[in-house]
């Protein structure tokens, strides 16, 4: 393979004055070198991956990163700024940066080799080196790992001073043994060291995840404490022995995803934060999994009280509604597919068979090879199979996402329950949320260390599933039921003004966020009311708006940037292509792109289009049985004609608005730039260097 960074990937002058333009800068030297693609495609996936967490670290590093299928092999670009950029690290802006390319498949052994360089970042000695060197060739070298003195010979401290604590075995027996070794610190200690055990985890696993396990590794050992640590990355990751964890005092979880078999951990005073909390203040969580060791706290990891970013979470207030979303989020994204496997494969089963199939029996007993008819029925019948297991897999996972795996067996069965009862969508989001509630309450309890191994898989099984259904079937569920009663029964009678209005709200929803959370609810909301084997006339309305006003985003930006590609900077303009074929399929997310560039035109324009569509859809009495597909489902769709109408229409409006609101600021842009008093000419000159300028 090929070296992971070499000279040509180093420039020790980076100019850029953005987190955009250096990584547009390093990465253009990944693609002269052959490592990258296509350097949008890939931009673009830095961004995205830019967009879940700050890729800045303390101390002056910025590492953006991502795996991207337009990577060849991994590759690192290194570049030094004067003029250092902001890359969200706590303490200012970044001089060193660090772009990690890693190829959608790469192997473990590639990603070991970049786990190793974020280990790296977290030693002062070789940061230094990295300031103090003048040659690219000596710092591509350096972070290869290739001349490890180069460090004193750049006038940096030595190298042997940054290894000294590991090596000072042969010293005086004080508790600064190496931490993060899996067996005791040694016998030469006095007493038994107090022992962590910890996972880190980020959503690339590349860096972030190596990062925070060198940092807590670094001060445990400053703290006199063993500490062993789990890296749950992209490469997989070791299981810790199971003695281990046994032996362990406390846990600490430093994650931005989920922590896998996090049921082994079951039991221990926790401490449980986001992967940069374990970077930027490791000494504290140390000190807070101690604390809770000497108050005797033995919580189970759902006990979790802090958030992504290492900040208490309220128990009302903005921090809960913020863990209420997520939880929400978690049962509606592992949903989805179940609605979109079976929701396209009763719409093919129309087309084939007509809508009369659905009163077709069972293909069991009666399919024949040779019948369409059959084929129709065998489709609606899976795809109906695929429905059933809607409500009861979004509780299910809204009570995962509360309290684990614990949470998924009442869930589940409130989820079953609540489809039972004809409680529907809205039966399931309360039994979801009871289960989770339930569990979270059982956990709390302190119970015995002989009876902690059988919690998770007896006790809170049982007794969270007896409360659960208890109440859906006898307290709250026939409530809950007459509600989802209630509600089908006014969709089905909205007509008129009512129509329209509910069509403009769908539409704005759809919008505002393309694919994020508001986006997602005004999606549930429609699939769960086709999710049934009759939908109501109002729910194929309501399926009908959301998806055609979903459409109008990446469609508009896609016109936009075809009639006055002049607004557009080149990348937008590449991004406008690829969103025509995005729109049509139904992904607002190719939207996404413009919004983030230029958010105060893009999204209000959206949403105004939006608004239009969805109102139109519902006023022409559009309906829509398949939850998915785009353009790709028109012969399904009730009113085909008038229903591409209202997408066009929407898409027009949100086109003349962008485009009005960016010619505005392109007409501030120029006028602030042309001198005061000149001339005609002066001002053009000086508008012909503002597009010089922003096309650089």
């Amino acid at each position: 393979m090929s070296e992971l960074i070499t000279a040509d990937l180093v420039d020790l002058d980076l100019s850029a004055d953005t987190k955009e333009a250096a990584a547009r800068s390093l990465a253009e030297r990944m693609v002269a070198a052959g490592r990258v693609t296509d350097l949008d495609g890939f931009l673009a996936d830095v961004a995205a991956r830019e967009e879940q967490m700050p890729t800045g670290l303390d101390g002056g590093i910025g590492i953006p990163h991502c795996r991207s299928e337009h990577v060849t092999e991994p590759t690192l670009a290194f570049g030094r700024s004067t003029a250092r950029i902001d890359f969200g690290a706590p303490d200012g802006p970044a001089d060193l940066v660090f772009l990690i390319a890693a190829p959608a498949g790469a192997d473990s052994d590639h990603l070991t080799i970049l786990s190793s360089l974020a280990r790296s970042l977290m030693n002062a000695e070789f940061t230094g080196a990295l300031r103090a060197a003048d040659d690219p060739a000596r710092v591509a070298a350096l972070i290869r790992g290739d001349e490890e003195s180069s460090a004193a010979a750049d006038g940096a401290p030595e190298e042997p001073a940054a290894e000294e604590p590991k090596d000072a075995a042969s010293g005086p027996a004080e508790p600064t043994e190496p931490a993060g070794n899996a067996e005791p610190a040694g016998t030469a200690a006095a007493a038994v060291p107090f022992r962590i055990v910890a996972v880190t985890s980020c959503p690339t696993g590349i860096a972030h995840t190596y990062m925070a396990a060198e940092s807590l590794e670094n001060a445990a050992r400053e703290a006199g404490v063993e500490l062993v640590v789990e890296t749950q990355g992209s490469a997989g990751f070791e299981r810790l022995p199971a003695a281990t964890i046994a032996a362990a005092d406390a846990v600490i979880f430093a994650h931005d995803v989920e922590v896998r078999e996090k049921e082994r951990f079951a039991g221990k005073p926790t401490v449980d934060v986001g992967v940069k909390a374990g970077i930027n203040r490791p000494a504290e969580l140390v000190a807070e999994a101690r604390d809770k060791a000497a108050r005797g706290e033995t919580s189970a990891p759902a006990d979790a009280a802090d958030d992504a970013d290492g900040a208490p979470m309220d128990a009302g207030g903005d921090r809960f509604g913020t863990r209420l979303r997520k939880w929400l989020m978690t049962g509606v994204s592992y949903m989805v597919p179940f609605v979109a496997a079976g929701g396209l494969l009763i719409a093919l089963a129309f087309a084939i068979g007509g809508y009369e199939i659905a009163n077709a029996k069972s293909v069991a007993d009666h399919f024949v090879w040779t019948e369409t008819a059959s084929w129709a029925a065998l489709l609606f019948q899976i795809g109906s199979a695929a429905f059933t297991f809607l409500v009861p897999v979004l509780a299910g996972y809204i009570a995962y996402g509360m309290a684990d795996r614990p949470g998924l067996v009442p869930g589940f069965v409130g989820g079953f329950i609540a489809t039972t009862i004809k409680a529907g969508f809205l039966g399931g989001l309360v039994a979801g949320l009871i289960a989770g509630a339930v569990v979270m309450g059982i956990q709390r309890f302190k119970v015995p260390a002989a009876l902690r191994g059988i919690m998770p898989v007896v006790v809170i099984p049982l007794i969270s599933s007896a409360i659960v259904g208890f109440l859906m079937f006898v307290v709250i569920g026939k409530p809950i039921a007459s509600a989802q009663a209630a509600m089908t029964d006014w969709l089905n009678g909205l007509s008129g003004a009512n129509a329209i209005g509910l069509g403009v709200i769908l539409g704005l929803m759809m919008c505002f966020d393309l694919g994020g959370p508001v986006n997602k609810v005004a999606y549930a909301f429609a699939t769960g009311g086709i999710a049934v084997s009759n939908p109501s006339e109002g729910s194929l309305k309501i399926m009908a708006a959301v998806m055609a006003a979903g459409m109008v985003p990446p469609l508009a930006m896609a016109l936009a940037t075809t009639v006055r590609a002049k607004l557009f900077t080149k990348t937008e303009r590449e991004n406008g292509k690829a969103a025509w074929v995005l729109g049509a399929s139904f992904i607002s997310e190719g939207a996404i792109p413009f919004a983030a560039a230029d958010p105060l035109r893009v999204i209000p324009s959206s949403m105004v289009g939006g608004a239009v569509t969805g109102a139109l859809s519902m006023a022409f009495g559009c309906t829509l049985r398949a939850p998915h597909g785009g353009i790709f489902v028109v012969p399904l769709i009730g009113q085909p004609f008038l229903y591409l109408l209202a997408i066009l229409a929407g898409t027009v409006v949100s086109t003349g608005l962008v485009v009005f609101l960016k010619g505005l600021r392109k007409k501030a842009e120029d006028g602030a730039t042309a001198p005061a008093g000149g001339d005609a000419s002066a001002k053009g000159a000086a508008g012909d260097e503002e597009k010089v300028a922003v096309a650089v």
